[in-house]
């Protein structure tokens, strides 16, 4: 597998949002059969990708985009957020996800705290994140222990949204421990 993760082209960010649209949208109609909203807005795209310090990359192979992400890079702290990574639908399972965040990672070594997070429903991604990439699971946000970092209005609810009703995991990587610094 020949992929090269290159800063996103202006010109591909349209492709770029679709299909990483398409790779939740499936991932959750998966779990839970034909859903009508969407799941991943493209505002949420917007939003990640105008933090200070956001870097979005495309995952190319032979030419062609089969995935991404968006990162968020703090060159003081070193503490780094994983916001998304795609890989494209129908091209799952072959790897490309782990190269993707294995070039990440390579990018980005003086990071000492990577952080990502997923909803619950996604087992696929916890597996990933967890048994493939290192990550360990630090915190469990529900409506009975909301993420003191969303808006009120983006909180859980106990509402039926898909994925939402049973939560969110936020997962981090240690890189460097304190001795190592």
């Amino acid at each position: 597998m020949s992929i090269q993760l290159q800063i996103l082209p202006e010109q591909d960010l349209p492709a770029f949002k679709r299909d990483m649209q398409e790779a939740f949208q499936k991932g959750a109609e998966e779990e839970y059969g034909s859903i009508s909203e969407v799941i991943l807005p493209e505002s949420h795209i917007n939003a990640s990708l105008s933090k200070p310090g956001s870097v979005a990359y495309a995952a190319i192979e032979n030419g062609c985009m089969v995935g991404g992400a968006i990162v968020q890079i703090d060159e003081k702290t070193r503490h780094n957020h994983l916001d998304f990574l795609y890989v494209k639908h129908g091209i799952q399972s072959k790897g490309v996800g782990q190269t993707i965040w294995s070039e990440i990672e390579r990018l980005h070594p003086e990071t000492e705290v990577w952080e990502t997070g997923t909803p619950y429903f996604e087992k696929r991604n916890i597996h990933f994140y967890v048994n493939k990439c290192g990550f360990h699971i630090v915190e469990y946000y529900n409506a009975k222990h909301p993420d003191p970092h969303q808006p009120e209005e983006e909180q859980l609810s106990t509402d039926d949204t898909p994925g939402f009703e049973h939560g969110f995991f936020r997962f981090e990587k240690r890189t460097k421990t304190p001795c190592q610094e």
